[in-house]
């Protein structure tokens, strides 16, 4: 169905900005440019304009998602480009990932217009300041376990239960659609007045790499085979925990103190030979 009109774009831009901060659209490890570029004119047919991809298979720029992209080059142009999740992730507030399948994760599981009416009441609640995005898996498989587990929530979509493979441009033009209408307000939580002083991912995942580095030296993660499921489980903890800044700092200081007294202590032992 053809409909650009460029000439509307003033009309267009004022209308949006009465729809609050668009989530972002987070493409992880996609395999064909072809495939970016449908994302990419899903996105901007409901509004969304910011589109962060890692570690792209073929690579990037890319001429073939520039022309599956029928027209929204603003979005391919200005995608950036990231090497792992937790870069892409690191400077938001509240992250959510897409699967179609049941995961031993425990996390909220919204449908997509659950999420999108929760990303307007997240975006109200900060007057703006809350960043939001959206992850989306490689069209194979979707995302890994230790993806999920960076963010706060999970999408899911109600499809047919024996056929619920959806390609990479339908999730996001889902999804994207349900923003734009507005989303279904019924599945809200009540919201808190603010949450300036939310962590960012960033501090989440430093967190997460002094927790795992102290246990790995204390001996806690153990043995190797059961340490990703362990540290899965520990990242889903904090995650859940919703945490502040100034909790994040509270917890690395912990940290820190505990690893400096288990070093004093491992010091000060005496030697049974003496």
């Amino acid at each position: 169905m053809a409909g650009t009109d460029k000439s509307r774009s003033d009309e267009a831009a004022d209308y949006l900005a009465g729809k609050g901060t668009p989530p972002i659209v987070i493409l992880v490890n996609p395999q064909l440019g072809e495939n970016i570029g449908a994302c990419a004119r899903a996105m901007l047919n409901f509004g969304l304009t910011e589109m962060r991809i890692v570690n792209p298979r073929d690579g990037w720029p890319n001429e073939k998602a520039l022309s599956a992209s029928s027209g929204a080059v603003e979005v391919i142009e200005n995608a950036k480009l990231f090497d792992t999740v937790e870069e892409a992730v690191g400077d938001l507030n509240h992250v959510y990932a897409t699967t179609a399948r049941q995961r031993e994760l425990i996390k909220p599981i919204l449908f997509p217009g659950a999420a999108a009416a929760e990303i307007k009441a997240l975006d109200q609640a900060s007057n703006g300041a809350a960043k939001t995005g959206v992850m989306f898996g490689r069209e194979r498989w979707g995302l890994e376990n230790e993806e999920i587990s960076l963010a706060d929530s999970i999408i899911t979509y109600p499809v047919n239960p024996a056929f619920s493979s959806l390609n990479l441009g339908q999730a996001v033009l889902l999804f994207a659609y349900e923003w734009f209408a507005g989303g279904d307000e019924r599945f809200v939580v009540e919201m808190p007045e603010t949450r300036a002083g939310r962590a960012e991912k960033k501090d989440l995942i430093n967190l997460f790499g002094h927790l795992e580095e102290a246990l790995t030296t204390s001996g806690f993660l153990y043995p190797p085979p059961k340490v990703p499921g362990m540290v899965r489980n520990l990242r889903a903890i904090f995650t859940r925990a919703d945490l502040m800044h100034h909790e994040v700092l509270t917890l690395r200081g912990v940290i820190s103190s505990l690893v400096r007294s288990g070093t004093a202590n491992h010091q000060r032992r005496p030697n049974k030979d003496d």
